[in-house]
């Protein structure tokens, strides 16, 4: 039985997953805690889905993914299904995702979407370092909770900030914060003005800016969206009332950034 005033030390979970590709050949395979990277088979370009096999995050718990590429290595990776942070009573869980895309190397990051609930607390940090000739496309998105099962999102907080580096000199940044004072004025549009799922694709790559055309063509009436492309980088940005046509949208856009090549399996299921 505890004393009074003593605090029970919760269990946390850590992993950390990283996978090296040279050309097609699995150069590396390193799996610890609760993260772990599965390699399905399937024809053409690689996939690596990466998971959390505890089922979600909540304070104190860490996970690091990372995917390094060499030798012209062609990579898409992902997530085996959305990411849940929960309820976190006592500090943020960190996730950090490292990749290094290496010359003449091309990777794909399109992790499922992250569902964050009623009082939850992330840290997330994603860099993506490129090589002066690779390529990226880059994907993060967010639901405040799941519309269908009457799930409320008053407090949280989520810093999360994404940075793509070519040869060291950054070509996007994106620190984001929201909060629970934030989420005290939902009609503000400078937040997400009643939205309650948001997106954002980037594509980093020579002639990324050919896209924009068929990308504007592409986006519905369904989301609330927006595309630009300038110097070598294709950038949309998406919001949606749920998360469900804000999948729809981003498959579309998939289709259309990834030249019709269909979208990792675990996404078809």
């Amino acid at each position: 039985m505890l004393d009074s005033g003593q605090q029970v030390k919760m269990q946390r979970s850590a992993g950390d997953a990283r996978v090296a590709f040279a050309g097609a050949r699995l150069g590396q395979l390193r799996q610890v805690g609760s993260a772990k990277a599965q390699l399905p088979r399937i024809s053409g370009a690689p996939e690596v889905v990466f998971l959390n096999t505890s089922g979600g995050l909540t304070s104190g718990d860490r996970l690091d993914y990372a995917v390094t590429l060499t030798d012209g290595a062609r990579v898409t990776a992902t997530t085996q299904t959305a990411e849940r942070a929960y309820r976190a009573n006592a500090g943020p869980a960190h996730v950090r995702v490292a990749h290094d895309v290496g010359a003449g190397c091309w990777l794909d990051w399109l992790p499922q979407e992250t569902i964050l609930f009623d009082r939850s607390d992330l840290d997330r940090d994603t860099h993506i370092r490129l090589a002066p000739d690779a390529g990226c496309l880059l994907l993060e998105s967010v639901v405040l909770g799941r519309a269908a099962m009457g799930e409320e999102v008053r407090a949280l907080h989520l810093r999360d900030h994404r940075r793509i580096t070519r040869g060291g000199v950054p070509v996007f940044l994106e620190p984001m914060v929201l909060d629970t004072a934030m989420l005290a004025h939902p009609g503000q549009s400078a937040i997400l003005g009643g939205a309650r799922a948001f997106a954002t694709l980037v594509l980093c790559a020579q002639g990324a800016g050919d896209a924009l055309g068929p990308v504007r063509a592409a986006l519905s009436h369904g989301t609330q969206a927006a595309a630009s492309a300038y110097d070598g980088k294709l950038v949309i940005r998406l919001l949606a009332a749920d998360g469900w046509p804000l999948r729809r949208q981003i498959l579309s856009l998939l289709h259309v950034l990834r030249r019709g090549a269909p979208p990792p399996r675990v996404w078809q299921m």
